[in-house]
């Protein structure tokens, strides 16, 4: 079913398959999961012995969702099992899943750190590590994680680095961790997809905002599947409160503090459509993948332009 690459998907398949470290500078939905597991899975050599040789690393629950899933897909005719880890679920479980034959482990950098220190991961085979939304990992707090897991794993390692934004820290992580790197801009910082259209509503104040926002979903038949990034956790609750009465049965709320299957179900709902109205917190505001989306507000403009495009 896949009839054209996309730009990342042409430019780094050759660097990967020659083995280099690379850098992609490329934005959420331009292709890049494909982009690093079709080579990945491409230069495979077919292993008796089952242990964990690549690693990924992604911020959130439901992004290590998602990739598990594009792995599976892309992967269906080959003998490779990968397995997901996040925080919430019982890592015994996890671990014991790992322990049956797994080549590769996608998760979050502190559940992937805690099977590293419990012996289940053994760091020295890891021959392959992706780090994807890496700025986004170190803008949540994630560097004391990430760098544990660089310091212990092997030097003779293959790493490849994917990342919305080019920052200061960054750089350091690459100049710290990466060598003979071939960076790859597949699509300008900022810029927007194509087929958009967008719209900018001067509001003054928080009220102001909410009666607009349900004018619109009042009066606008075409919203029918409409993301609301409500910038933190406490102003997705407080929405969720005020948009209650006049859109219940049509409203889901999502963010950090809901527990891991919750925020999968809430997802998968919203993909499904059974919900009209999904509330999130800009945590999620890369990773989440539905098609069908036909509006995407942004009750508070995110700080970072490549969070909001």
């Amino acid at each position: 079913g896949f009839n054209e690459p996309t730009p990342i998907q042409v430019q780094a398949f050759a660097p990967i398959m020659a083995g280099n470290d690379v850098l992609g500078i490329a934005q959420t939905g331009t292709g890049k999961t494909f982009a690093y597991l079709m080579p990945l899975i491409r230069q495979w050599q077919f292993q008796q012995k089952k242990t964990v040789s690549m690693l990924v690393i992604v911020p959130t629950k439901e992004l290590v969702v998602q990739v598990e899933e594009a792995f599976t897909h892309i992967a269906k005719y080959s003998s490779l099992r990968a397995v997901g880890v996040y925080g919430g679920p019982s890592i015994k479980n996890q671990a014991a899943d790992i322990v049956q034959g797994t080549d590769v482990v996608i998760g979050t950098p502190g559940r992937i750190n805690d099977l590293l220190l419990q012996g289940t991961i053994n760091p020295r085979q890891v021959k392959k590590l992706v780090i994807d939304e890496v700025d986004q990992l170190l803008n949540l707090g994630f560097r004391k994680d990430l760098t544990h897991l660089l310091d212990v794993l092997p030097e003779k390692r293959q790493t490849l680095m994917f990342s919305a934004t080019m920052t200061a820290d960054v750089e350091t992580i690459i100049a710290n961790y990466m060598q003979r790197v071939v960076r790859i801009d597949a699509a300008a910082v900022g810029s927007t997809a194509e087929g958009i259209e967008q719209r900018l509503y001067e509001a003054p104040n928080f009220y102001s905002k909410l009666n607009l926002l349900k004018h619109l979903l009042h009066g606008d038949e075409s919203m029918s599947r409409v993301l609301v990034f409500a910038g933190g956790k406490r102003m997705a609750d407080r929405l969720e409160f005020m948009l209650d009465d006049d859109f219940g049965g049509e409203l889901a709320v999502i963010h950090a503090n809901k527990n891991a299957n919750k925020r999968l179900r809430t997802v998968e709902d919203f993909a499904a459509g059974k919900s009209r109205i999904l509330v999130a917190s800009d945590l999620l505001a890369r990773g989440i993948d539905v098609e069908g989306v036909t509006h995407v507000v942004n009750f508070i403009l995110p700080e970072a332009p490549e969070d909001y495009v």
